[in-house]
């Protein structure tokens, strides 16, 4: 007899937050509540050799193996053996990811097994071990991943992109709390300062100004902006922003829906280093 076990989650996020949160083994610690530590042996571009170490069980006894995993990003799908199989004559787990929407995501996590004899628990006992964790475990899961996207980003917690002028962080976003049709940020921008006249194919662009005043032009227009003042920048319309005042301005950004993939967002029409061209 062959153990099968064969267990799914909805996790209320989208694929590629799940996807990163769930398959970084150095954080299964924080994700899992069986397991005490997590030690990486080897790495590659697609996959990790690493030992797993579970908290002591009701008779003291704490279990540790050495498993492989590889993923395709691709195809959502992550495939998993024990190197050291320990009471298991061998152990293959297969984990698929499932976008049901933009921000909901089905986990399948699919182990097939068989006990050595003489095991401490025959393959029919482990399947129901397995399964039971299992839905312990996923459910878990779901909800510390869905709790993770309500995090509070600061204007420090995020590296600045100085690229386009000013000091730019990108708060909430896909890549930070998950956001699934949008993002939004802030820039601070000294006397004189820009950013750099960019525009955007697929959202629309909202500008808040929190501190200072600032010139946006907008294809070529410009238009002032003060404190507590907000503009929408429309799809493919050309912008940039300078701030025109005495001390730092402070613009808060919002960007949706979000562009099919993240290179897509901004078009440069202007470089940092090249003389901004002064508006109509």
């Amino acid at each position: 007899m062959i153990g099968h076990t064969d267990n799914v989650v909805d996790i209320d996020a989208p694929i590629a937050f799940v996807w990163r949160h769930t398959n970084d083994v150095r954080g299964w610690t924080d994700l899992f509540t069986e397991y005490a530590k997590v030690e990486v042996l080897s790495e590659e571009a697609n996959a990790v050799t690493f030992r797993l170490t579970m908290h002591p069980d009701e008779e003291g006894r704490q279990w540790s193996w050495v498993s492989y995993r590889e993923w395709d990003l691709d195809t959502y799908t992550v495939r998993a053996r024990r190197v050291e199989t320990g009471p298991f004559e061998f152990m293959n787990i297969t984990w698929t990811y499932e976008a049901l929407e933009a921000d909901r995501t089905r986990m399948r996590w699919i182990q097939d097994f068989h006990m050595k004899p003489g095991a401490p628990v025959d393959t029919a006992g482990m399947t129901e071990h397995i399964n039971r964790n299992s839905r312990i475990q996923m459910d878990l899961i779901a909800e510390r991943v869905r709790l993770r996207r309500q995090a509070v980003v600061g204007f420090d917690d995020v590296i600045a992109n100085r690229r386009r002028g000013g000091d730019l962080r990108t708060l909430v976003a896909p890549s930070t709390v998950g956001s699934a049709f949008g993002f939004c940020g802030a820039v601070r921008l000294g006397p004189g300062e820009r950013i750099t006249e960019h525009y955007h194919p697929y959202s629309e662009e909202y500008l808040f100004v929190a501190r200072g005043e600032v010139r946006i032009d907008l294809d070529g227009t410009p238009t002032a902006a003060v404190r507590d003042h907000a503009v929408l920048i429309p799809r493919n319309v050309r912008h940039r922003v300078v701030n025109t005042g005495e001390e730092e301005a402070l613009v808060v950004f919002t960007l949706a829906p979000l562009a099919p993939r993240p290179e897509l967002g901004h078009v440069e029409t202007e470089t940092l280093g090249e003389p901004a061209a002064e508006p109509a």
